[in-house]
């Protein structure tokens, strides 16, 4: 999988973008384990992508549900046994 991000929020700590071998839309978050600092890459559909700035409450809020793991079955990769947190 080869992920491009298209749209970065610092402030809220999300990005947006495409996997480009499916040509699916994400929006991501960075979460670290004991080993390693990492990104989950959740599916978002185009139209959320593409309207980012008209989005950004609902992206933000998304971002903040997959923190707290209520959006797991979104997720491009499912997460291994030492599973960050955002």
């Amino acid at each position: 999988m080869r992920f491009q991000d298209t749209h970065v929020n610092s402030l809220e700590r999300f990005s947006v973008g495409q996997e480009l071998d499916s040509g699916r839309f994400y929006l991501s978050i960075p979460v670290s384990n004991r080993l390693a600092d990492y990104e989950e890459y959740y599916e978002i559909s185009r139209e959320c992508h593409d309207r980012y700035l008209h989005n950004l409450a609902k992206l933000s809020e998304l971002a903040r549900k997959c923190r707290s793991r209520e959006c797991d079955h979104l997720l491009f990769i499912k997460p291994g046994s030492d599973r960050g947190i955002g």
